[in-house]
């Protein structure tokens, strides 16, 4: 992406630490750092690990319930029955259109899949479940993929696996002082081993104050590093990784615009957690 011009900037009055110094030392070789308001106080991580910890709750009562038979309108009303009596908003409604809480993708939808009474899980589906939590004006996000009635087909079962390898291969490269490119690096590796597509048209993305900031976290091997890793950035990591190309389009049928299916229409899996970079690695928020 073409990032907005990034600089590390000290304020005048305030004395140039050894982690400006840090920074400034990356800057001077031309890396590409993040700006200083990308860089969470303690205030702001203690709210958003409050929304991180309930959004994770929400995740797991959908994981506590989801079964065949159900509709993806009733795993919505789910997510937004519990967010609403623990205090939290459901950031997904009305954004930029979306009509309901929270994400339902089924098989060869890729993302975005819109709650429907008419959806009704059947066993051996896959279904990703996304659902991003505001709590006190902070923000959380991550998804699952879950198997409908416990069992799939081979292939399936392998394509969830391998999507939440990539996750966690992702997740370790997250190093502080590494580089965001690292992260599509690995994710590339894993997929090429088992001729998966990667989605190269969504992305993972800072998380926190605001529902998407910066920085945009791809999944595939870029030729530069990307934006320098600092302690203190919030981001998303969400593979979403798909049986067949790595090509999608939005469904035609959608009245709203949303729902991205695979490009031969081959299932799509996907994992997603919120991470805090820390001087000693990483803090999962939300998963």
């Amino acid at each position: 992406m073409a990032y907005k011009k990034h600089r590390w900037i000290v304020p005048e009055n305030q004395p140039l630490t050894a982690f400006d110094e840090k920074v400034l030392s990356f800057q001077k070789k031309g890396c590409l750092v993040p700006n200083r308001n990308l860089i969470r106080t303690p205030e702001e991580m203690d709210g958003i690990r409050k929304a991180g910890k309930l959004n994770t709750a929400v995740l797991d009562l959908v994981q506590e319930n989801i079964r065949v038979g159900m509709s993806t309108l009733e795993i919505d009303n789910l997510v937004a029955d519990f967010t609403e009596k623990n205090g939290g908003i459901c950031a997904p409604l009305n954004y930029e259109g979306f009509p309901k809480h929270c994400c339902t993708s089924i098989n060869e939808v890729v993302c975005h899949g819109i709650p429907k009474e008419e959806d009704i899980l059947e066993e051996g589906d896959i279904v990703n479940v996304d659902v991003t939590t505001i709590l006190n004006g902070y923000y959380a996000d991550a998804n699952r993929t879950f198997i409908v009635g416990g069992k799939t087909t081979p292939e399936k079962e392998k394509l969830v696996r391998v999507a939440k390898e990539c996750l966690e291969a992702g997740i370790e490269a997250a190093k502080p002082w590494g580089f965001i490119n690292d992260i599509g690096d690995v994710i590339q590796t894993i997929c090429d081993k088992h001729h998966y597509g990667i989605v190269q048209d969504l992305c993972g993305h800072g998380v926190g104050l605001k529902f998407h900031e910066e920085p945009e976290v791809c999944h595939y091997r870029q030729k530069k590093r990307g934006m320098l890793i600092v302690p203190g950035m919030v981001f998303t990591i969400e593979p979403m990784i798909n049986m067949g190309t790595h090509k999608v389009f939005i469904d035609a049928d959608d009245p709203y615009g949303w729902e991205v299916i695979s490009g031969d229409e081959k299932p799509s899996a996907q994992w997603e957690k919120t991470l805090f970079i820390t001087e000693d690695g990483v803090e999962i928020i939300s998963e």
